[in-house]
């Protein structure tokens, strides 16, 4: 099981949308920034068919240190999120 890595989808595109790799990087890395903009502004994306994007706020959790086993408070955060559509699911399978 190989990982897909952004040079990868870079090359995908520029094959798929018969453009050069540049162009393609530029691409994707406006769809990256968009994504990005969207969920800074607490903004969800939604790719109908592929999924959605949305920001999660995770409540304040006690922890363990795991070197010295001390118990810590985590704090309270803002997570990034990525649900797979149905269709991208169904073609997975």
């Amino acid at each position: 099981m190989a990982t897909m890595l952004k040079r990868d989808l870079v090359e995908e595109v520029s094959k798929s949308a018969k453009i050069t790799k540049k162009e393609a990087a530029d691409a994707v890395d406006a769809v990256f920034e968009a994504i990005t903009k969207a969920l800074k502004a607490g903004d969800s994306v939604l790719l109908t068919g592929f999924g959605k994007f949305e920001v999660r706020h995770r409540a304040s959790r006690p922890g363990i240190n795991p070197k010295t086993l001390e118990r810590i408070q985590l704090p309270a955060r803002t997570v990034p999120v990525f649900k797979a559509g149905k269709a991208l699911r169904a073609s997975v399978k």
